[in-house]
């Protein structure tokens, strides 16, 4: 089935898009046997079942996991495997951003965007979750084996299978799991016919916003993000843009704190005691994360020590 950026965009339901030779069994590395962890099998009915799995129509009727599914809120950032030093800097530094504000990192393991995605959020100490293509016990690309265990340590690593090698068709089926997993999907970079781009369709189809980060205008690797912000995709250029397309989605891209703090500080700026006390904080708790909100980039530091929201500059 034949797909585009625009289609993306109006027909959410348009998920197979066509995948690029590194997509596909054969055009990567063969995969590697898994990290040494005992493999999980969570059953829909388990209540440690992954909540938002259950908005998919059908959801899986159970998935494999190793090592710990992080709580809390999550986004999704996935993007190109033959990746720019560009689109490798900004996929580590949005998701090292997002991690230090409590956000779990969500992506699909390949070379390129994902991995800077994990390796982002682990360098910054945060939790992330790889998902996979084929069984959990197959972690490919094979040279990713390290980076596999790193993530099992301090998140985990999710698939619908347990042993079943990566089969065309199971990239499609972990993109969807992928955008179900993440409150918000961001695009790195995506040429017109990337695999990344049935991920933001999965997100659309869902209802959850899709961003997307622009790009050289001369590469092709930033022609689909470019395509998908014709089409109405969110523009990303920092980890404010991403916690501004939550919206009210319920802290949906923040710890608690950060979330209710952000809400305060719509329409003008505010200084601590106001702003602690609308988003019902004690100044104390507050500051903290303010703080870690102005280093994300979200905020803006003002004289008499007053923030506002970055996207409302």
């Amino acid at each position: 089935m034949r797909g585009t950026p625009g289609a993306v965009m109006r027909d959410p339901r348009r998920t197979e898009l066509p995948l690029a030779g590194a997509d596909r069994p054969g055009g990567d590395a063969p995969p590697g046997p898994g990290p040494p962890e005992r493999t999980r099998r969570i059953e829909a009915s388990d209540p440690h079942y992954p909540a938002p799995l259950r908005d998919l129509r059908p959801p899986p009727p159970a998935v494999f996991v190793r090592g710990a599914l992080p709580a809390g809120a999550a986004v999704a950032i996935v993007g190109s495997r033959a990746a720019t030093p560009y689109g490798v800097r900004q996929a580590h530094v949005l998701a090292a951003d997002l991690a230090r504000l409590g956000v779990v990192v969500v992506s699909g393991l390949a070379r390129g965007i994902d991995a800077a995605a994990h390796r982002g959020a682990l360098e910054a100490g945060g939790r992330t979750v790889a998902v996979l293509p084929g069984g959990v016990d197959h972690v490919t690309p094979r040279h990713h084996a390290a980076l596999a265990a790193d993530i099992a340590a301090h998140g985990a690593l999710l698939a619908e299978f347990a042993a079943v090698p990566p089969w065309a068709g199971g990239f499609v089926r972990r993109n969807r799991l992928i955008a179900a997993l993440g409150a918000v999907t961001v695009v790195v970079e995506a040429a017109t016919r990337s695999g990344a781009l049935s991920t933001a369709a999965a997100a659309r189809r869902l209802g959850r916003p899709v961003l997307a980060v622009p790009g050289d205008v001369d590469r092709e690797t930033s022609r689909g993000c470019h395509a998908l912000l014709r089409a109405g995709a969110r523009l990303c250029e920092s980890a404010a843009d991403v916690l501004a397309a939550c919206g009210g989605r319920s802290a949906a891209c923040a710890g608690d704190p950060e979330a209710r703090l952000l809400a305060a500080l719509e329409g003008v700026p505010r200084g601590l005691d106001a702003l602690a006390a609308r988003a019902g904080l004690t100044p104390e708790r507050a500051l903290p994360a303010l703080l870690r909100l102005e280093w994300a980039g979200a905020l803006r530091a003002l004289p008499g020590q007053r923030w506002a929201r970055a996207d409302q500059a």
